[in-house]
């Protein structure tokens, strides 16, 4: 065996232990703790940005680059696209397609129709 397939993947280990520690960390603080609900959502928001650090600098080699930077050009695509998605998502939950057209359900009318058919 090489070199290489013999070594653990320490960097590997440690951002997969670290994400399982974030994860229970934040399902914890929403069924276990006895926080105020804007401090359980503060904390599994701030939990969450961390925890998407660790996956990209850990998993996605997001500076694996010729200059050994940032690829910033990913990023800057990846958060437009995550934006895109978030605020489309909210704009269709908040303004979206409903099923009531005319302020009233379907069965309005077919009352109205045999109502005035009794008269």
């Amino acid at each position: 065996m090489s070199e290489l397939t013999k070594r653990i993947p320490k960097q590997h280990v440690v951002g997969f232990v670290g994400s399982i520690i974030l994860t229970v960390a934040a399902a914890w603080a929403a069924v276990g703790s006895d926080l105020p609900t804007p401090w359980i959502i503060t904390s599994i928001m701030v939990l969450a940005v961390i925890q998407a650090f660790i996956q990209l600098f850990m998993f996605m080699h997001m500076t694996e680059t010729e200059s050994g930077g940032i690829q910033a050009g990913n990023m800057l695509y990846g958060f437009f696209v995550a934006v895109v998605i978030v605020a489309g998502s909210i704009w269709t939950m908040s303004f979206g397609y409903t099923h009531d057209h005319g302020g009233g359900s379907d069965n309005d009318n077919e009352t109205e129709e045999h109502e005035h058919m009794d008269h």
